[in-house]
């Protein structure tokens, strides 16, 4: 199983980050729009041991190719930048891995849309993603702490506050806290941010 190390902070505007990668000499993967739609057992398993599980369905916005990962996320490790085990295999349906997880148990627990265009910068992934009703945010994902701090440093992004919380759980506390009881949110729910 791989290990997930990332740092996250959260942005006004992706331009001036989008700017200072282009300068750097950064190159742009792809574009995406992603449905993330996470699941648990009945009684919450995963999420009583801070692990989560997660089908995304992927569209790529200048090709529209469509991919589908299921991904596995363990508990959180101590650290500066948030850590966790992670296993992922790609797979061809989106929503036939939906229904083949709730045919071994598992129930949609959260469902989000998510805009992310992704970088690639001195061995780490950089995403500007933006989630609707939360803005923007910039997570740059690599080997080590060490290489992810200083591709921060080289985007001026080293003074802005790291954010530990993973979108799911900020995505449900939103809707907690505005809409008790939804389990989704789309950018057709909102104005365009």
């Amino acid at each position: 199983m791989a290990l997930e190390i990332e740092a996250k902070m959260r942005v006004q505007d992706h331009a001036p980050i989008r700017q200072r990668l282009e300068l750097a000499g950064a190159r742009r993967l792809h574009r995406h729009l992603e449905t993330n739609t996470f699941m648990d057992t009945a009684d919450q398993q995963l999420q009583m041991h801070d692990s989560g599980l997660r089908v995304r369905r992927a569209e790529d916005i200048d090709t529209d190719l469509v991919t589908a990962v299921i991904t596995h996320k363990g508990p959180r490790q101590p650290g500066l930048m948030k850590t966790r085990p992670e296993a992922e295999v790609s797979v061809a349906s989106y929503e036939d891995a939906v229904a083949l997880l709730q045919q071994l148990g598992y129930r949609i627990t959260l469902c989000f849309e998510k805009r992310r265009e992704s970088w690639e910068l001195d061995g780490c992934e950089v995403e500007l993603d933006e989630l609707p009703q939360l803005g923007r945010f910039v997570e740059i994902e690599g080997p080590d702490e060490t290489a992810i701090e200083a591709v921060r440093q080289r985007l001026e992004l080293s003074s802005h506050e790291l954010i530990q919380t993973g979108y799911a759980t900020m995505i449900a506390r939103h809707l907690d806290a505005t809409v008790p009881g939804r389990r989704t949110l789309t950018f057709a729910d909102c104005p365009a941010v």
